[in-house]
């Protein structure tokens, strides 16, 4: 049987235990003197930047949020703007019941610099819309910088009436350094949550205390498995993950080339008028343009090598199969081509275009209006 406290980690919310190593929520004992209490695994995060593996599969998160709709509370929902297709947590209605939903959009930090916040806003309420959710309120933040916190923070006392807040998301849209954010900057630093660039860091309920003796709950990411970030070792998901503004890539491309974002996507252009293909991918991935007759042999070739991330063969043959995803672009305004975990790459719709985009199998691609 194995030992185990009434403590929960302040990293990642689990109860900590002293008897397994290789089991969610372990600690030496020495570590149950400590005023704050974190597991081994936030410990190595936190100082190391290393993850370890955990035995908890998708039920037992969805199990932890499936008691938000019988509850009376505030739902505020995380997404990446950054990664918005692939950050989108689907099927929230089935959790949150009639509880009100306020929609925040993290890492603004990271859109180009001249791009219209207001025009964001609208975009999200259509886009959330399109998915059947209709919020009462959009905020745009960045936690890492500490954009707008203090207007989220304002609009979550407005909007909750005295009940508690559950904050919700997918993996990795950075819930738990808003948490973190909100703590350092009111207060109760001492209570950091453990944050890392690696899916399921937080691994149950973390209450946070509020004045009038309700509770702030970060509640565990859904690991959406159509990102490509978990497809590829934390090592290549590091440098797709950016982590400083944005600047956009300009391809002027005829019809007949092909664009690779590093070894993780192929993007070609069929048939069209000469245009501009705008990438938006994190600024160091590496984006070669070849001909299209000649794609398949430079993938052959060069994946892994000169075509990375994926790094070495080894990763590169982990990788799905790469599937086509095809596409007919109308002149009726700028699209994005979406490749979930990636970024994108905007056309103007000034001309139609044919565009085939191949990525590993099980990745989400799909096309929205422009975001830009």
């Amino acid at each position: 049987m194995m030992e185990q406290s009434s403590v929960s980690c302040a990293g990642c919310g689990v109860m900590i235990q002293t008897e397994d190593a290789k089991r969610p929520g372990f600690a030496p004992t020495s570590a149950l003197d400590r005023k704050v209490v974190i597991c081994q695994r936030c410990y190595r995060i936190k100082h190391y930047n290393e993850v370890a593996p955990v035995n908890m599969g998708d039920d037992d998160f969805l199990r932890i949020l499936d008691g938000i709709g019988s509850t009376q509370s505030l739902v505020v929902m995380v997404v990446d703007i950054f990664d918005f297709q692939g950050s989108w947590l689907k099927g929230l209605p089935r959790f949150v019941g009639k509880n009100p939903i306020l929609l925040v959009g993290n890492k603004v930090d990271l859109l180009p610099r001249n791009i219209n916040l207001n025009r964001v806003r609208n975009w999200m309420q259509h886009e959330a819309k399109e998915r059947g959710l209709r919020p009462e309120d959009v905020v745009l933040i960045s936690a890492q910088k500490g954009l707008h916190i203090d207007e989220l923070l304002a609009r979550i006392g407005e909007l909750r009436k005295g009940r508690d807040v559950y904050i919700v998301g997918v993996t990795n849209v950075g819930k738990s350094t808003v948490i973190n954010r909100i703590l350092h900057d009111y207060g109760a630093a001492e209570l950091e949550i453990t944050t890392s660039p690696f899916p399921g860091t937080t691994l149950d309920k973390i209450e946070i205390p509020l004045e009038d003796g309700r509770f702030i709950f970060d509640t565990p990411g859904i690991i959406n498995r159509d990102q490509i970030g978990h497809m590829i070792p934390p090592a290549d998901l590091r440098k797709i993950t950016p982590n400083s503004r944005i600047n956009s890539k300009v391809y002027q491309l005829n019809d007949g080339q092909s664009l690779f974002l590093g070894g993780l996507a192929r993007i070609d252009f069929v048939q069209g008028q000469r245009q501009p293909f705008i990438v938006y991918v994190d600024n160091d991935l590496y984006i070669h343009r070849t001909k299209l007759d000649k794609a398949d042999e430079v993938m052959e070739k060069h994946h892994g090598s000169l075509l990375v991330p994926p790094t070495g063969e080894e990763a590169a043959k982990a990788l799905p199969p790469f599937i086509k995803h095809t596409f007919k672009i109308r002149p009726t305004g700028t699209t994005d081509i979406v490749i979930s975990g990636l970024g994108w790459v905007s056309l103007q719709g000034k001309h139609d275009a044919s565009v085939v985009v191949h990525a590993p199998k099980g990745v989400s691609v799909g096309i929205r209006k422009g975001l830009i």
